[in-house]
């Protein structure tokens, strides 16, 4: 489930959720409508997972 990697992906990254929908999906509301059930269309969970695989945090850059 989609909901489930985000939700390991923010304790991860200590990313609050309303900034991960405004990067992975333009839409600070995303998580939190996803955790009351919403259900993406699949372009949506794609450029989502590729959001998640290609993350990386500026603040551990060397």
């Amino acid at each position: 489930m989609l909901i489930r990697t985000i939700e390991k992906f923010l304790r991860t990254h200590d990313m609050p959720p309303t900034r991960f929908g405004r990067l992975a999906a333009h839409d600070p509301r995303f998580v939190l409508d996803l955790r009351m059930g919403r259900e993406p269309r699949a372009e949506t969970v794609k450029r989502t997972e590729h959001f998640m695989n290609t993350y990386q945090d500026s603040t551990h850059a060397s």
